[in-house]
């Protein structure tokens, strides 16, 4: 029989997993849970309820129609009030005192005075009225009477019957009878039904009103987004704008500011309104607080325009509906109507909309154009838009400069004499070289006789600002960037600024992020027509506009980069404007290259065949019968004049200052002499190439010989 050992001392070697052992841990049970005071679940219950969506959802309903039927009852009470007493033009007198117009003041005053005479002479009536009633009524009765007894005398005669004498009588008083039942009847529903009705009443007026505190009215209405605009609104969001004696001045009025506020008219995707401020608040008051304002409109900034007409202490603003204008607008007349034509002289080019939703046309007729703003915000495209209207009036010339080169104006080969694209500096000397070019021919044309007319030259340059920041020098040292008097680019701007417009010889510019380095100041002044889409600051907007426009509300520093795309602030006496503004924001029509193609392909069939040349020559021995017979191409007949232009832009220096008799020189005796046909003087593309054959043969045979 085996018995377990018993080892009465402690092992000293080190434990291991195998003989290791074992340790049990005692967890005791956790202590019970404290129960919840029945005051603390009934409290949690009654917050539960009391913030339940549903509930807050009921409070408000029964705030809401308990508060239109109270305060429809005020303004019905203060709408008879006001109907029966003088207490309109006491307010009316009183807010007119308080915006220091006196001639209304005065003016209110008189209507007082007239509205009590009046009231007068009706009291002084009423007392003469009962004895005027009596009499009415006793007059009355006895011809109803004698009337009824009149028709019973006949019947009686007519039916033989003395007693049908008394019979309409008779009828009458059953009839009164009948209807003193029919009251008897009605009153008592009507003494229950007839307050509900009142109070059906007093409400119907309190919710049109929307008579209720804010957090009462329903969620739609609460909503900020859409929220129409009224008087109230208007006049509270001035009262808030935090000038101190605007809202001192609106506490004061006792029409609590209405009086300040002109009609509320709907223009385009808004309202505008004029806001006359009173005395001692100064427009640029308001002016500089316009994200305030929109704000306090429920508005975002980009959606309220502050305008100062000509009329004293007057603001105008416009208020776009909530989202409006991130709604695209419709497509430009030029891609739509294909029998559009354009007319330089009496035309305007469809550009766009304005704010109100009208459309917006730009004459061009003898004004230099600038068009700035930041990089990417449809520059181009809005130049190009004017360009393509203007190409379908066939007198028009262009000169092209495209200073960034990646074919935005590419449509153009074939319709403008001279295009030339690219960013480098050569391409800033060729089109410095184009722009004197310019200045010759202008004053060539000033040195004409007097009373010649000039067909319209277009002198474009996109990205103008690469010229003026030009680094490269001339041999005579001269630079071509810069606004030194030594700056071939700038001269050459300024001399056309100057004189050009007088024999139709026009600059049209296009920069990006406007600085007094790359757009001087006498550059962008000697433009007519300013326009600026979004740029950064408001030092920009007045390079871009000038002070004038900016002083007067002009803001393309507030457009929102990226989302105001296309918009343009436009400072111009060529567009119309509305009265005692001066600029006005466009939405230009967005004309994509494609469509842009199309529209320049209808402006060449308007032509004879142009010829654009991409560089410039200068310096090289010409062959002139060589080329008359280039630019003259394929065309069975050229005019004389279209010959010589086309010879010009081909090289200025050397045939620039061509006049017909030297024109009839180089052909006189080679068989290519110019002929009538239609009545005009014409040169021949057969007669040019024989006699180029000609002149050929006979070199042939002399070197032969």
């Amino acid at each position: 029989m085996s018995e377990d050992v018993v080892h009465l001392h402690k092992p000293t070697d080190p434990a291991t997993p195998d003989n290791a052992p074992t340790v049990l841990t005692v967890v005791p049970d956790p202590a019970p849970a404290k129960p919840v005071p029945l005051w603390v679940r009934s409290g949690r219950a009654v917050k539960t309820a009391v913030t339940h969506e549903t509930t807050k959802a009921t409070v408000r309903a029964a705030a809401r129609h308990s508060l239109y039927t109270f305060n429809g009852g005020r303004i019905v009470a203060r709408r008879t009030w006001d109907g029966r007493t003088g207490a309109r033009y006491e307010r009316m007198i009183r807010a007119a005192e308080a915006a220091g117009n006196l001639e209304a003041a005065e003016e209110w005053e008189e209507r007082l005075q007239r509205f009590r005479a009046a009231r007068h002479h009706r009291r002084m009536d009423l007392l003469h009225s009962p004895v005027e009633a009596a009499k009415g009524v006793g007059i009355g009765v006895g011809m109803g009477v004698g009337g009824l007894v009149a028709l019973g005398v006949v019947m009686a005669i007519n039916s033989g019957h003395v007693g049908d004498v008394i019979t309409p009588l008779s009828a009458t008083i059953d009839f009164i009878a009948l209807l003193i039942r029919i009251v008897q009847i009605v009153w008592g529903p009507a003494l229950t039904i007839g307050p509900l009705l009142a109070l059906l009443a007093l409400w119907s007026v309190g919710r049109k009103q929307h008579a209720a505190p804010a957090w009462a009215l329903p969620a739609n209405v609460r909503s900020s987004e859409g929220e129409p605009i009224t008087p109230s609104i208007v006049v509270k969001a001035l009262r808030d704008l935090g000038v101190p004696a605007l809202r001192k001045a609106i506490q004061e009025m006792g029409d609590a500011g209405a009086s300040m506020l002109g009609p509320i008219r709907i223009a385009g995707c808004g309202v505008e309104v004029d806001v006359t401020l009173p005395s001692g608040v100064a427009t640029n008051e308001v002016q500089n607080k316009r994200r305030k304002l929109a704000e306090n409109l429920t508005r975002q900034e980009h959606e309220v325009f502050i305008n100062i007409p000509e009329a004293a202490r007057t603001v105008r603003l416009w208020i776009a509906d909530s989202g409006a204008l991130d709604e695209p607008i419709g497509p430009s007349p030029l891609v739509t109507d294909e029998t559009m034509t354009a007319n330089y002289k009496t035309g305007k080019a469809p550009w766009g909309q304005d704010l109100r939703g009208d459309a917006a046309e730009l004459s061009v007729y003898q004004r230099h154009l600038l068009i700035t703003g930041l990089s990417n915000q449809g520059k181009t495209a809005a130049l190009r838009a004017l360009a393509l209207w203007l190409a379908l009036d066939r007198s028009v010339e262009f000169w092209m400069g495209d200073l960034k080169g990646v074919g935005d104006w590419a449509m153009f080969d074939g319709l403008a004499t001279r295009l030339i694209q690219g960013p480098t500096d050569d391409h800033v000397i060729q089109v410095t070289e184009m722009v004197e070019d310019a200045v010759d021919e202008m004053n060539r044309r000033l040195q004409s006789p007097p009373g010649t007319e000039f067909p319209l030259l277009v002198v474009i340059v996109d990205e103008a600002q690469v010229a003026f920041m030009c680094p490269i020098k001339d041999e005579d040292k001269r630079p071509y960037g810069g606004s030194s008097s030594t700056s071939r680019y700038f001269m050459a701007a300024r001399k056309i600024h100057n004189q050009g417009r007088a024999v139709n010889v026009l600059l049209w510019q296009g920069t990006q992020d406007p600085t007094d380095q790359n757009l001087p100041k006498m550059v962008r002044e000697g433009a007519h027509t300013r326009a600026s889409l979004a740029l950064g600051t408001d030092s920009q907007a007045r390079m871009a506009l000038g002070d004038k426009a900016v002083d007067g509300g002009a803001a393309p520093n507030l457009l929102r980069p990226g989302l105001d795309k296309g918009t343009l602030v436009v400072a111009s006496d060529g567009i119309e404007i509305p009265k005692g503004q001066s600029s006005i924001t466009v939405r230009t029509h967005y004309i994509n290259t494609d469509e842009a193609a199309v529209i320049a392909d209808r402006a060449k069939a308007l032509r004879d065949g142009v010829i654009t040349l991409t560089s410039i020559d200068r310096g090289e021995e010409r062959d002139p019968l060589a080329d008359i017979a280039s630019v003259v191409g394929t065309t069975a007949r050229v005019r004389t004049q279209d010959v010589l232009k086309r010879l010009a832009v081909l090289n200025q220096a050397a045939y620039g200052r061509w006049s017909f008799l030297d024109l009839k020189r180089v052909l006189d005796g080679t068989g290519a002499e110019p002929y009538k046909s239609d009545g005009v003087m014409v040169v021949g593309r057969d007669r040019l190439a024989r006699a180029l054959a000609n002149r050929d043969g006979e070199g042939s045979a002399s070197a032969s010989n």
